[in-house]
Order: C-alpha cells, then sequence, then structure tokens
C-alpha cells in the first residue's frame, strides 16, 4: 500500500491556522465554483467521505481548491492547508488522491484534535466539464442534482431519490439540493434584521415589501414589492424555502400566509401574540386552508426563549428555520455515514 506524500510539515500547517480563513465558513462549494468557473480552467473537489470516531464535520463536507484559493473546511482547521497543497498537486498531475487523517494515518505531524481518523477524496477536474455544468445549472434551477465520482470519472444528473451522501469504497455519491431560501415578509426592524442575519448565515433570501422602497435595504437579497401572495406566486415556493410573516395583522399579509401554507415551503411561519392566534386560524379558514395546512403554521414565529428585540427575534426564527431545514435530512445522513467496512486503499484509479 502506497500512501501520498505529505505536502506540509506541522510548522507550515500551523502558519496556515495563523491565518483568518474567512472562506471557511462557505459550505456550498457551488457558490464559489459559479465564480470560479470563468477565471480557472481548473480546480479540485476535496470530499469528506469516511469517518472512523467523533468529527467537526459530517460525511460529504467538501473543499473547493483552485491555484490561489481554497473555500470550507473538512476539520478544526487542522488540515486544510494540506489538503489544499495535495488537491493543486492533483490538478497539476491530474491524478487524484485518497488522504487519510489522523488514526491510521502515515503522517504523524497532523494531528487531528478530536482524535478521530478521516478519509479524503482529492480529485481535479476541469471546470468545463459536463457534470459541473449540470451541478451549477441545477443550482441555479434550484432542482435537485445527484453527484457522484471516483476520483476519475464523474457524473451529475438531474434527480432527488437517491441516498443523500454514501461512499462504497471506490466511488463517492451525493444529492446536492437547492440552498435553503427564506422568504420574507415585511419592513419593520425584525424583517430588516432577521435578512441580514439570513444572508450572513448563507442563505438565500427574498425580502417582501408591500409599501417599501424602490430599492432593497441593503445588497445580496432578492426583493420584492406588492402584494404577499402575488409576490410569493412569482418567486415560486418549493419544498426548500421557507416564508415568515413578520408584519402585523395586514388583510394582504393572511392573503400572503395562505398562499404559503397552501405551496410546498417546508416552514411557514407567522409573528404575532399567542392570544390572537386563534382569530389569525379563523381568517385562514376564510381563505380557504384546511386544518391540515393551518396545523402546520409555526406561530408565535422561531424558537421560543429568545426576547423581544429584533435581533432576538431574527436569532429565533433564522434558528428554527435552520433546524427545520437540517432535520430533514439528518436521518439519512446519520445511516450513510458510510458503506464501506475497511479502509480503502490511498489512490484512486493507479
Amino acid at each position: 500500500m502506497r500512501w501520498p506524500t505529505c505536502c506540509c510539515s506541522a510548522g507550515e500547517d500551523g502558519r496556515a491556522m495563523s491565518q483568518w480563513r474567512l472562506a471557511a465558513e462557505i459550505d456550498d462549494i457551488r457558490q464559489p465554483l459559479l465564480a470560479e468557473r470563468d477565471r480557472s480552467a481548473m480546480c479540485a473537489i476535496a470530499t469528506l467521505v469516511e469517518i472512523s470516531g467523533p468529527a467537526p464535520r459530517d460525511i460529504g463536507a467538501q473543499m473547493l481548491i483552485t491555484e490561489d484559493h481554497h473555500w470550507g473546511f473538512l476539520s478544526g482547521g487542522c488540515i486544510e492547508a494540506d489538503v489544499a497543497a495535495h488537491g493543486r498537486a492533483a490538478m497539476a498531475d491530474g491524478a487524484p488522491r485518497l488522504l487519510r487523517y489522523g488514526e491510521g494515518s502515515p503522517w504523524i505531524d497532523i494531528k487531528l484534535a478530536c482524535g478521530s481518523g478521516i478519509l479524503v477524496l482529492v480529485e481535479p477536474l476541469a471546470t468545463s466539464d459536463p457534470a459541473v455544468a449540470t451541478l451549477l445549472s441545477g443550482f441555479a434551477e434550484r432542482t435537485p442534482v445527484l453527484w457522484s465520482s471516483d476520483g476519475r470519472v464523474r457524473a451529475a444528473r438531474p434527480g432527488g431519490d437517491a441516498p443523500d451522501r454514501a461512499w462504497d469504497g471506490s466511488r463517492f455519491a451525493r444529492l446536492f439540493e437547492p440552498a435553503l431560501r427564506l422568504v420574507i415578509i415585511g419592513e419593520d426592524a425584525s424583517a430588516l434584521a432577521s435578512a441580514g442575519l439570513a444572508r450572513q448565515m448563507g442563505l438565500d433570501v427574498v425580502l417582501v415589501t408591500p409599501n417599501g422602497p424602490e430599492a432593497a435595504p441593503f445588497d445580496g437579497i432578492g426583493y420584492q414589492r406588492g402584494a404577499p401572495a402575488d409576490a410569493l406566486d412569482a418567486i415560486g415556493l418549493d419544498r426548500w424555502t421557507a416564508v415568515a410573516v413578520m408584519s402585523h395583522d395586514r388583510e394582504d399579509d393572511e392573503q400572503g400566509l395562505a398562499y404559503a401554507l397552501k405551496s410546498d415551503a417546508f416552514y411557514v411561519g407567522a409573528i404575532g401574540a399567542r392570544a390572537r392566534l386563534e382569530m389569525r386560524r379563523d381568517k385562514l379558514r376564510g381563505h380557504g386552508v384546511g386544518e391540515t395546512a393551518i396545523a402546520r403554521l409555526h406561530a408565535p414565529i422561531g424558537l421560543q426563549g429568545f426576547g423581544k428585540a429584533p435581533r432576538d427575534i431574527a436569532l429565533s426564527l433564522v434558528a428554527d428555520v435552520a433546524r427545520e431545514f437540517h432535520a430533514r435530512s439528518a436521518v439519512s445522513r446519520s445511516a450513510g455515514e458510510s458503506m464501506s467496512s475497511i479502509a480503502p486503499i490511498s489512490s484512486v484509479g493507479r
């Protein structure tokens, strides 16, 4: 068995860790890949495919690597510089790598603080690869894409009926779902704080204001003016979208809330006092919303136990939405940690 050569020493990795890695917070490589597609002919993707013991990241965590930058993280900051070096070496020679870190690794100078062992697939690929085009097309069109690769040959096809993340010892498959989108109806301080926090957390944010100004309050979000129901219809609500009604007792807000509850949106919430909740339910019934749909309503909105200040409301809302979103795939992700009972060989296709 031949292990690939370590690309950095502990000292070099330590210096890398002393640099602030702001790009590490990016958890979806489709975002930087979309930007880099027109700048770089080649890149590398590093994927966490196997874990032995506790680890900071789940199976399927990824990094995107180019000649001069990298995004994402696979550990608590222990290995990213070395993985990036391997990625650039793979780009240079066209050969993928399987890298073992921690338990079972040949590199005693790179430690994992969690004490686990992880396996990382590093694959070079051209940004013009048809699989990349399919992946990014699904990202733009909000359709799931099933990606699979053995490091040399990869495929991507639209579809959503597959294991979330699976490794069989030689090939990794991952279902890329559309990004979590949060549509916020309202224009007060709580709505603006929620939109700003959701954007900062990497959500796809759309703000809807019936009577707001012509321009969005800040960059990086979608913006719709007009009646909420009409705006939601124009946006298109899918099962990766959450809707939060954050204005107070406007009749057109109730119409928008009714529209959202009849849609595929996975989360629909409304701000307001608990004492007035039954009155709101009566209004929704008047708009033709059935009892099953009404039972989906999160009201009062967000996690309980927070204060009423705008930033507290924003935190409780974004946390609640993210929890609901990630809970849907938690079971399949846990069950699919690894389909291999032994550590795979250290190189792919050699």
